[in-house]
C-alpha cells in the first residue's frame, strides 16, 4: 500500500458571496507540491436564492496550463475569446486548455439567476509541460451522460471517468500530458482499490463523506498526500462519499506562477502579461 505522508484540511473563505474551500495552494501546500496538479478550489455546497447574481467568475485570462471544472450541482455557462459558448449542468465537466492564451468566464445560466438553486463546483488547474505551454487554446464541455460511468462493487461504487484510463476503460478525455482524473461516488461500505505506478503524483481530495484510506480515516474537505513509490490505495466508505482522485507524472520543470499565468520563467510571465495587454489572447465578443 502507498504510504500517506500528509493530510491538509481545506480552509474556508467567502469569494464574492460564494462559499469556498481553498484546497491548494495554501500556507501548508506550495503550488508545486503536487505538480502537475497546481490549484484546487471547492465552491459550495450552498443554496442561491431566486434573483441572485450568480457565480463571481467574470472574464479573465489564462496561459500555460489547463483548467478542469467539475459541476457537482448547479450549472455553469462557459464563454471564451475563441467564440465558444457552453452550458454544462450537474454531473458534467469543463476541460479548457489555456495554452498560449485565452480569456474566459464561468457564470450561472439565466435560469439559475432567476430561480436560484444548489451550487457545488470544483475548479482544478493542471500544469502543462513547457512543450505544450504555447499550444492553441481549446475547450471541451461534457454533460453527465457523456462521461463513462463505471459501476463496481455491486453498485456501491461509481467511477465517473473524466480523463485517462480507469479499470481498463478509456475515459471521456485523453489529455495532452497523460492526466488521469475521476470522481468516485461511494455508498456506505463501498470498496475500491487503485494501483498507482511509481513516480506518479496523486491528487486525492475528499469532497464529502468519510473514507478509510489504507487503514486511516479521512474526513471530508481533506487533501491527502502519498509517497511516490509504486503501491495501491485501498478505499472503504463509512458513509456516502464523493472523492476527486487523479494521478500523473510531474513535469520536473520550474513552476513560476503569477496571477492567472503559469510558466517556467519570470521572463515568460512578463511576456504573458504583454501578450494579453496586446490583445493576443483574442477578443471578447460576448
Amino acid at each position: 500500500m502507498k504510504k500517506i505522508t500528509a493530510k491538509y484540511k481545506a480552509g474556508y473563505t467567502d469569494m464574492g458571496g460564494l462559499d469556498t474551500y481553498r484546497v491548494m495552494p495554501s500556507q501548508e501546500v506550495a503550488i508545486d507540491a503536487l505538480e502537475p496538479f497546481l490549484f484546487l478550489n471547492h465552491h459550495g455546497p450552498q443554496v442561491y436564492p431566486a434573483n441572485n447574481r450568480g457565480l463571481p467568475f467574470g472574464p479573465h485570462p489564462h496561459k500555460g496550463f489547463e483548467t478542469v471544472t467539475f459541476i457537482i450541482d448547479g450549472d455553469i455557462v462557459h464563454t471564451d475569446s475563441t467564440g465558444y459558448n457552453s452550458k454544462i449542468e450537474a454531473g458534467g465537466i469543463q476541460w479548457m486548455t489555456a495554452g498560449k492564451g485565452i480569456i474566459h468566464s464561468e457564470n450561472s445560466s439565466k435560469e439559475f439567476l432567476k430561480n436560484g438553486g444548489n451550487v457545488e463546483i470544483l475548479q482544478l488547474w493542471v500544469n502543462l509541460p513547457a512543450k505544450f505551454k504555447n499550444v492553441d487554446p481549446a475547450y471541451i464541455g461534457l454533460q453527465k451522460d457523456e462521461i463513462p460511468h463505471l459501476i463496481l462493487d455491486e453498485g456501491k461504487v461509481i467511477i465517473d471517468a473524466v480523463s485517462g484510463n480507469w479499470e481498463g476503460e478509456k475515459a471521456a478525455i485523453q489529455s495532452l500530458a497523460d492526466i488521469h482524473l475521476a470522481t468516485i461516488y461511494f455508498e456506505k461500505q463501498g470498496k475500491y482499490s487503485i494501483a498507482i505506478p511509481e513516480g506518479r503524483t496523486v491528487l486525492f481530495y475528499l469532497i464529502s463523506g468519510e473514507l478509510i484510506v489504507n487503514n486511516e480515516k479521512i474526513d471530508k474537505l481533506n487533501l491527502v498526500e502519498f509517497d511516490e513509490k509504486e503501491g495501491t490505495i485501498q478505499l472503504e466508505a463509512t458513509e456516502k462519499s464523493l472523492l476527486l482522485i487523479g494521478h500523473a507524472l510531474p513535469n520536473n520543470e520550474p513552476v513560476v506562477a503569477q496571477g492567472p499565468f503559469v510558466m517556467n520563467t519570470r521572463l515568460e510571465i512578463q511576456e504573458a502579461y504583454a501578450d494579453y495587454q496586446e490583445g493576443k489572447f483574442g477578443k471578447w465578443k460576448h
